[in-house]
């Protein structure tokens, strides 16, 4: 198998697990990426940029629908096999629960998978982003569960048939695919009535659920929840959960994974000690460390309006004196539809930075007139006269926040794209912790 894309996070997890079933594997990336370390520890040394010549002779050719039609190792494959079938065909090898949604589904997928690896029952997982417990995107163990995080971007989590799936939230996004909340309800709608037993937060209208979870509400329900700078506590199913990861959000995220994991055989009092340990998700509200002037940094991979708010209310609970949310769109599309309501969400800081569109697959061309720009002002009209900077690159972000932060202060930084790089560079990296240790 020769992977087009192969340091993505959804590419390389599948490359790992094909690697760990016998396949030859190959592949390439315009760039660098995180997610290529595990691949080189497996042997599978990615080529960087994307040449005919990369392509192994009579290999099959994976592709993603980030890859465009011209690729010229596209080109070169005799034949080719989408990412969706192959995720589906590797979900048949194992009893599997895929934990969708368009909110919340990488941290609820890697609860799951943390505490199924706590409970010693060695799953296999593949999800969108790095399980701070391992390290990595995926694994192939030799329990019985296999964990998938099930992406609706492209609709190729219709062609999952699961033992347990999860739904943490459905709400319009990815407008290229999805023309109205309507038509996204139905795809949601279609991927429940392909499984055994669904298990879906309260807050969606979806038919066919077999349990709900909320706060307060649903079948398996949080009580007595109190947020606080350390993370948060909460009892559900009689049993006391606390959690190091803050945000009223990630208590539902924790909701769903203890549900999920009860199909699985871990009782909850069993999955909330394992909560307990749970170090979060790479680049969901991951602390990067401490500028030179004393100003905590965090880094979360938001790229809607609700995660935006969602996330600027969990830096709240850290009690800074001051929160500056720096960030980066992500497509000229989500940007054209949603520059009003990301504006409304950063509002909830206390000075904001725009970047411009961070543009992945899609082309400035095709998308006239539309730049960070707009969101920027939609934030200016929306925060009251709160400092609101227009740095259109990580350069000038970089310049205006070394001249701003200082002690007290938290910085968030969110998107989809490369903003990570700029946590990176504002600050010294945090410690490594060892597997399972608590976030902070």
């Amino acid at each position: 198998l020769h992977f087009v894309g192969i340091g993505g996070a959804g590419m390389s997890g599948l490359a790992l697990v094909a690697r760990s079933l016998g396949a030859e594997v190959s592949g390439s990336d315009r760039a660098e990426s995180s997610y290529m370390q595990p691949l080189r520890a497996e042997g599978i040394e990615p080529a960087i940029g994307h040449d005919a010549r990369n392509v192994p002779d009579g290999a099959e050719v994976v592709v993603s629908t980030a890859i465009a039609p011209d690729n010229p190792e596209l080109a070169r494959a005799e034949r080719t096999l989408h990412r969706g079938d192959l995720l589906a065909e590797v979900s048949l090898l194992r009893r599997c629960a895929a934990i969708a949604g368009t909110h919340g589904k990488t941290t609820t997928a890697c609860m799951c998978a943390h505490v199924l690896i706590e409970a010693g029952t060695a799953p296999s997982y593949l999800i969108g982003g790095e399980l701070r417990t391992t390290s990595r995107n995926a694994d192939w163990g030799d329990g019985e569960w296999l964990v998938i995080e099930a992406d609706e971007s492209d609709r190729s989590f219709l062609k999952l048939s699961p033992e347990v799936a999860v739904v943490t939230s459905v709400e319009l996004d990815h407008h290229a695919t999805y023309r109205s909340t309507r038509e996204i309800e139905s795809a949601f709608e279609q991927f429940v009535g392909g499984a055994g037993f669904t298990i879906a937060w309260e807050g969606v209208e979806l038919r066919g659920a077999s349990i709900t979870y909320g706060i307060g509400a649903g079948g398996v329900a949080a009580e007595d929840v109190r947020l606080g700078p350390g993370g948060s506590r909460f009892t559900a199913l009689g049993v006391e959960v606390e959690l190091s990861v803050p945000g009223e959000h990630n208590v539902l995220n924790a909701l769903a994974a203890i549900a999920a994991c009860r199909e699985a055989g871990v009782e909850p009092a069993e999955a909330a000690a394992a909560l307990a340990s749970f170090p979060g998700a790479g680049r969901r509200f991951e602390r990067r460390g401490t500028t030179a002037a004393g100003a905590v940094v965090y880094d979360d991979y938001a790229h809607h309006p609700t995660e935006v708010r969602a996330s600027i209310e969990a830096a709240r609970t850290l009690d800074p004196e001051r929160l500056i949310a720096c960030f980066q769109p992500h497509l000229f599309s989500r940007t054209a539809r949603l520059a009003r309501e990301f504006g409304a969400a950063l509002a909830l800081a206390d000075a904001i930075c725009v970047l411009d569109v961070y543009p992945a697959r899609e082309r400035a061309e095709d998308h006239q007139g539309v730049s960070g720009w707009l969101v920027a002002t939609a934030a200016a009209d929306a925060s009251g006269g709160r400092p609101v900077y227009w740095t259109p690159t990580i350069d000038d972000a970089e310049r205006l926040l070394s001249s701003i932060l200082h002690e007290g202060d938290v910085l968030l930084t969110l998107g989809a794209g490369d903003i990570d790089r700029l946590a990176a560079r504002l600050v010294e990296p945090v410690p490594a912790e060892p597997a399972g240790g608590a976030a902070r």
